[in-house]
C-alpha cells in the first residue's frame, strides 16, 4: 500500500471522487487499529533518522487482501515481501523501510542525490539486520540491482537477500547472505541475535 496523497490522487483520477488526504489518513489509521494493515516507517540508514513520509503499509493477512481484490492482482514480489514482513513482526522485530541516499555524477558533470531502498531494516534490542526480498538473483544485472543498497550501507550489521528460489544458503565475498524464502521462514536462526 502507499501514502494518503497517492491514494487521494488515485480516487480522483480513476473513480472521479474527491476524498481528502485527511479522510484517507483517518481510514488508514482505522485499518491499522483494527489490525488489517501494519505500517513501516522510512529510515535514513546513513543519516540515522526517520523520514516521515511516505510510510509503507502491509496487509496483516494477504489472503484477505487477495480475496478483496478478487484474486486479480497476484504480484509475487509484493506478496513475498508482505509475507516476510508479517513473519518478522511475528518474531518480535521492529521493522522500518531503509533509505540509502548516495551522490551520482550526471553526464553534465553535476551531482544529484539518489535514493535506494532496503526492504527491511529490522531491530530488536542490539540486533540489527538489513533484508532485501527478491524473486531471483540468478541474472547478474538483477543481483546487482538488489544488492546495490546493501553495498552502500557503511556498517557491519548482517545483510540478507531472501529469494523465492530454492537455494543453498550462502554468503558472497562481500558478506551478503543469500537464503531461499522457505528456509528463511522456517529457520529463525538465519538472523544473528
Amino acid at each position: 500500500m502507499t501514502n494518503p496523497t497517492r491514494i487521494s490522487r488515485t480516487f480522483a483520477s480513476e473513480k472521479h471522487l474527491q476524498i481528502s488526504e485527511q479522510t484517507i489518513a483517518k481510514y488508514i489509521d482505522y485499518f491499522v487499529n483494527a489490525f488489517l494493515i501494519d505500517k513501516a516507517e522510512r529510515y535514513d540508514v546513513k543519516g540515522r533518522k526517520y523520514i516521515h513520509t511516505p510510510i509503507k503499509y502491509y496487509f496483516t493477512d494477504v489472503g484477505l487482501r487477495n480475496a478483496r481484490l478478487g484474486f486479480r492482482q497476484i504480484e509475487e514480489t509484493h506478496l513475498m515481501e508482505n509475507v516476510i514482513f508479517n513473519d518478522l513482526k511475528r518474531r518480535g522485530f521492529d521493522i522500518d523501510v531503509g533509505v540509502v541516499p548516495y551522490n551520482v555524477k550526471k553526464e553534465n558533470g553535476k551531482h544529484a542525490l539518489k535514493q535506494l531502498e532496503v526492504d527491511f531494516v529490522i531491530n530488536r534490542g542490539d540486533t540489527r539486520c538489513y533484508i532485501q526480498s527478491a524473486l531471483s538473483v540468478a541474472d547478474p544485472e538483477k543481483k546487482k540491482q538488489e544488492v546495490a543498497s546493501l553495498l552502500r550501507i557503511p556498517d557491519s550489521f548482517q545483510k540478507i537477500v531472501v529469494v523465492r528460489d530454492f537455494i543453498n544458503p550462502r554468503k558472497d565475498d562481500k558478506g551478503i547472505q543469500y537464503i531461499g524464502v522457505e528456509d528463511f521462514l522456517l529457520n529463525e536462526s538465519f538472523i544473528e541475535t
